[in-house]
């Protein structure tokens, strides 16, 4: 018994000691990692020859999906706030919605640009706007970093066209209209639950977290505007927006298509301009354009705002690529083979086992999208002598995959290193946002089963 979950108990080691070196020992956060991914690997009983090519797949998958975007997206933030942009998307939604609903604001537009975009483009390309308004209004980042990463969050687990709802629902042949119906059903309360509601809980349990300012140097200097001097709020909305429409373009075509695998002519042409990568230097072109030239910028200005934008991330992407080496160490140890065999032969309900399974593997990989995938081979079987709903057990799996992000999960790095807070206040605020999320979605998700 004890050697079948022994490789959970390693997992749960292996946290202990990354949370000591981090805490006690006060070892930079990505040697901490790094060494922790080495010491679990070694635990696992992975040869010592394969545990450096792993962290080293495991960083270069990670960063390799995160750097373009996570560069690019430091460059538009950088343009829209060194032109004037982000200040006046600030005093607009202040003036529209008052100081008093400003949340409100940020919930609607992060929701708005979370059904199109991922989670990680989501967060650079809104971390810029959510400072500057937090500045111009006078609150914490906090109190508004809340429910825009909750918002970014229930659309990345809940919505096609993210990769986890999509990937799950073509596996079980589910409908994905009824995926992305349901979905919304789902997602528009757990998203008020998680975002301004659980925000006054948070503030109650963490207040000191809710002092800080965030972690300005991440986006470089910021520079301060009077609001006649910045660019129009349509030109600036569209500019911030940019990567959001393309990829909505992208993503209509594609479902009304049926998404064809290898796609040619104008079909390849738009599924390429959509990648988010494509989408994201079009946009900082146009932001080129936008932000600076047509103000009147010199050329050599605004490529200094594109040096200085990415000069503040590098500790950042290696820590998130850090996290990308445990994460992998996990999958390549066999964790997720051990998960799988202990749910095997079950005889529970679908939606539950699915969301039961996808959280075990979420919180022993830390990836929500390699969860959830990972959850299907477990749970299919199950789906033969049942007659569940297919669109409900896959956003069950991806509630599940959302559960409590902790240290294997570059989510989890993003959030505390942007908004300046330590591990023991990132535990109170992001981990304990995801699983809100993930609890307050299942249940939703158990009601509706009730009537469908």
């Amino acid at each position: 018994m004890f050697s079948e979950i022994a490789p959970l108990l390693i997992v749960v080691v292996a946290i202990v000691l990354l949370l000591g070196l981090i805490m006690w020992l006060k070892l930079n956060t990505f040697v901490s990692l790094i060494i922790t991914a080495m010491v679990t690997g070694i635990l696992l009983g992975m040869p010592l020859s394969k545990i450096i090519g792993t962290i080293e797949t495991g960083m270069g998958s990670t960063l390799g999906h995160i750097a373009l975007i996570f560069g690019l997206g430091a460059m538009l933030g950088k343009l829209l706030a060194d032109g004037g942009g982000a200040t006046r998307i600030a005093n607009t939604l202040i003036n529209k919605f008052g100081e008093k609903r400003i949340q409100w604001a940020v919930v609607a537009a992060s929701f708005i640009i979370g059904i199109a975009l991922f989670f990680e483009v989501g967060l650079v390309l809104l971390i810029p706007i959510v400072f500057t308004i937090a500045k111009e209004s006078k609150v914490s980042t906090l109190y508004l970093g809340i429910p825009m990463t909750a918002a970014l969050s229930v659309t990345h687990g809940f919505l096609p066209p993210h990769p986890g709802p999509v990937m799950i629902a073509k596996e079980f042949g589910a409908d994905i209209g009824q995926v992305l119906l349901f979905g919304f059903i789902v997602a528009i309360p757990v998203t008020i639950i998680a975002g301004p509601i659980f925000t006054r809980f948070a503030q109650k349990i963490v207040p000191e977290g809710f002092t800080k300012t965030g972690d300005l140097d991440s986006l470089g200097k910021q520079k301060s505007f009077k609001i006649e001097e910045t660019p129009g709020f349509l030109i600036s909305a569209l500019t911030a927006l940019l990567p959001v429409f393309i990829m909505l373009i992208s993503t209509v075509v594609d479902l009304l298509t049926g998404s064809p695998e290898n796609p040619k002519g104008i079909l390849g042409f738009i599924s390429f301009v959509g990648e988010a990568g494509t989408a994201m230097l079009i946009s900082v072109v146009f932001a080129i354009f936008t932000m600076g030239i047509s103000r009147g910028k010199k050329v050599n200005d605004v490529m200094d705002s594109l040096t200085n934008a990415i000069y503040p991330i590098g500790m950042m992407l290696l820590i998130i690529g850090g996290g990308g080496a445990f994460k992998q160490i996990l999958i390549d140890g066999g964790v997720g083979k051990t998960v799988e065999q202990l749910f095997t032969g079950t005889a529970m309900s679908p939606i539950l086992l699915a969301w039961i399974v996808a959280a075990v593997l979420r919180l022993a990989l830390g990836s929500a999208t390699v969860a959830a995938i990972s959850t299907v081979g477990i749970v299919m079987p199950l789906l033969e002598t049942s007659d569940a709903n297919l669109a409900l057990v896959v956003l069950a799996t991806g509630a599940g995959s959302l559960i409590a992000s902790h240290v294997n999960d570059a989510g989890f790095w993003m959030f505390k290193e942007y908004f300046g807070l330590t591990m023991k206040e990132t535990f109170l605020t992001w981990t304990l946002l995801e699983t809100v999320i993930s609890v307050s979605g299942i249940i939703f998700i158990l009601f509706i089963s009730l009537f469908v």
